[in-house]
C-alpha cells in the first residue's frame, strides 16, 4: 500500500521552506522572481570558477547563465508534488540533500555561492554563513538574496502582518546592515548589490501593474527602500608579513667604518715616519 503521508515529518524550517515554495509561485513572488533573475543573469556570467552551488530554493535559479562547468542545486528537503499544486511551486530536483548548516564539501572548495532567500528561514543563519565562509575559496564569490525590512512592503509587514502577513510563513527578514556585520567578521567582503521591487505591497496581477512609475522613481530617489535586496560578496583572505627591526646593511656598515688614511701621515714630531 502507497502511505499518503510523507514517510518524514518535516521539521518548521522545512516547512517554512515549503511555504516559500508556494509563496514565490505567487503573484507577489513572481513578482520578485523575476527581478531577482534578471539580476542574477546579468552578474553570474562575470564570475569565474571551477565550483558552484545553489542553496535553497530553484524558483531562482542563480546558477542558469553561470560559466563555471561544475554547478550542483542543494535543498535541505525531499518532498513531490502534490496533485494540485502549481506549476511554479513543484519542486525541482536537487544534485544534493543536506543541511545547510553543515555542508558536505570540503574547506575551501568552491568559488560562488548562491544563497535565494536562505537565511530568512533559516533557524542558525549565522552558522550558515560561517559554513559558506569555510567552503569557499580565497577570491570566492557569495551572491544573497532577501527580503528588505526597511521598504514598503515591510513597513506593511510591520503594521498589519498580524493580520494579514506579507512574506511567507516563517520568514525572519535580515537587515542588509546586520548582514554586512556577520560578513565583516567572516572574513567576507561587499562588492556589488542592488535592490528591486519598489511598487505597493499588492497580491494581485492587477494590483502589482498599477503605478508602474515607481519602479524608476524608486530607484532614483529611494534606492534603499526595495522589497528586495540582491548583493554579492568576495571572501579576502588577508596575506602575513614578518616585521621586524630595520637592521642596516652590513656591507654598508663596513664601508663606513673604515676611514681613508692619508698618504702624508705625519706623527707628532711632525717627521715622516716612512723617511
Amino acid at each position: 500500500m502507497i502511505p499518503s503521508e510523507p514517510l518524514v515529518e518535516l521539521s518548521e524550517q522545512q516547512a517554512h521552506m515549503v511555504a516559500l515554495e508556494y509563496w514565490l509561485a505567487s503573484h507577489a513572488g513572481q513578482y520578485f522572481v523575476q527581478r531577482e533573475q534578471a539580476w542574477l543573469d546579468r552578474t553570474v556570467p562575470d564570475l569565474f570558477g571551477f565550483r558552484a552551488v545553489q542553496l535553497g530554493t530553484r524558483a531562482v535559479d542563480g546558477l542558469r547563465e553561470s560559466r563555471i562547468p561544475h554547478r550542483a542545486y542543494v535543498q535541505d528537503i525531499i518532498r513531490t508534488a502534490g496533485p494540485h499544486e502549481p506549476d511554479q511551486a513543484r519542486p525541482a530536483v536537487a544534485d544534493c540533500y543536506a543541511s545547510f548548516e553543515d555542508l558536505p564539501f570540503d574547506s575551501q572548495s568552491l568559488d560562488l555561492v548562491v544563497l535565494p532567500h536562505v537565511l530568512e528561514f533559516a533557524a542558525d543563519p549565522l552558522q550558515v554563513l560561517r559554513e559558506v565562509d569555510r567552503v569557499l575559496m580565497p577570491e570566492g564569490r557569495v551572491l544573497i538574496t532577501g527580503f528588505n525590512p526597511m521598504s514598503l512592503w515591510g513597513l506593511r509587514q510591520s503594521l498589519f502582518g498580524r493580520w494579514k502577513p506579507v512574506w511567507p510563513q516563517g520568514c525572519e527578514p535580515i537587515h542588509l546592515v546586520r548582514l554586512k556585520e556577520w560578513l565583516k567578521v567572516l572574513s567576507v567582503e561587499p562588492e556589488f548589490g542592488r535592490f528591486v521591487g519598489y511598487r505597493f505591497p499588492a497580491f494581485s496581477e492587477h494590483g502589482l501593474q498599477r503605478m508602474p512609475f515607481m519602479e524608476k522613481a524608486g530607484d532614483r530617489w529611494w534606492p534603499v527602500c526595495g522589497g528586495v535586496y540582491c548583493f554579492g560578496g568576495i571572501k579576502r583572505i588577508r596575506g602575513m608579513r614578518l616585521v621586524g627591526p630595520a637592521f642596516k646593511d652590513r656591507k654598508q656598515l663596513a664601508v663606513k667604518s673604515l676611514k681613508p688614511v692619508t698618504h702624508q701621515a705625519i706623527n707628532k714630531s711632525g717627521n715622516n715616519p716612512l723617511q
